[in-house]
């Protein structure tokens, strides 16, 4: 009896229930599902995404290896559909393998900045107070300083590997996060829900981690992805000075290699260019599409 019971109850509970999605989500969900702009970015973002993550199957070996005769042009032969440079390495090899190293740098850069960004904006944004006055002169001290010539500086500093150019890009990245993760927790924690969650006893930590935070995730996802953009950008701006990782091939060093050669070959700095252009224009539209999704000011509409 009791085996048939609990078989049942077990029968009675619909499938996926423990799947269930939020309605907040489901509402997220279903705007991506019907914009055009998300469809497109997410679309080319996914293709950028899978052709870097099936680089060693499409092109095996080294990619900065020297295989064929330099100077092919493209379209010309099948081996290397797309050419090859100056020291007779295969353009399309390059770029697949190139996006594993901008993607790579991008998002780790944007998640050290977003990470660095939240923590100080949030407990500048709560706490208030001198607190406040101290972390946001440190915002503005490294708002001061270029970005560009300050990454300069730290990536001229740390060893040229991927990882340390990553980190340099998310420390200069961070300040933009922390002001706008500092307006969203000043605006929130005057809400009647984190004054009912101080009344009950609760810490701050459980406050800020809790309740402010899931409530500031809209505008920070936003921003990552934009950062995300940004890092790619930077990175390719370093490679292109020589500044990047010399044992990772990346399409900003593959520009650099080439542009002694953008008269009588223009395609060594048109296609890795390409690629760069479509890759943050995918970023963009994606994060257009999360704000449009994640904007609470559309939850009625």
């Amino acid at each position: 009896m009791a085996m048939a019971e609990h078989a049942g109850r077990a029968a009675a509970v619909p499938r996926g229930a423990r799947l269930r999605l939020s309605p907040r989500l489901r509402r997220t969900l279903g705007r991506l599902a019907v914009n055009p702009t998300a469809w497109l970015g997410f679309a080319i973002l996914g293709t950028v995404i899978g052709l870097a993550a099936f680089a060693p199957v499409l092109f095996p070996g080294d990619p900065l290896d020297m295989v064929a005769e330099p100077f092919v042009r493209p379209f010309v032969a099948l081996a290397h559909p797309l050419g090859t440079d100056s020291l007779g390495r295969d353009v399309a090899a390059g770029i697949v393998h190139g996006a594993r190293a901008s993607l790579l740098v991008g998002f780790v850069a944007a998640l050290v900045g977003t990470l660095v960004g939240t923590a100080i904006g949030a407990v500048a944004g709560y706490r208030g107070g001198l607190v406040d006055d101290l972390l946001v002169r440190l915002t503005e001290l490294f708002q001061t300083i270029p970005s560009f010539i300050f990454l300069v500086v730290l990536v001229a500093i740390v060893p040229p590997k991927a990882v340390w150019v990553a980190l340099a890009i998310g420390i200069v990245s961070w300040p933009t996060v922390a002001r706008l993760v500092r307006a969203e927790f000043r605006s929130l924690r005057r809400r009647d829900f984190v004054l009912a969650a101080r009344s009950v006893g609760h810490s701050a930590s459980h406050i800020v981690l809790r309740e402010i935070l899931p409530n500031a995730l809209p505008a920070i996802i936003v921003t990552g992805s934009v950062m995300v953009a940004s890092a790619i950008l930077l990175e390719s701006a370093l490679s292109f000075l020589g500044m990047g990782d010399p044992d990772v091939v990346s399409w900003g060093a593959m520009i650099g290699s080439g542009r002694e050669q953008l008269r009588t070959a223009w395609y060594l700095t048109a296609l890795p260019g390409a690629a760069i252009v479509v890759t943050v224009l995918a970023l963009n539209l994606v994060g257009d599409a999360l704000n449009d999704a994640l904007n609470p000011r559309l939850e009625d509409r």
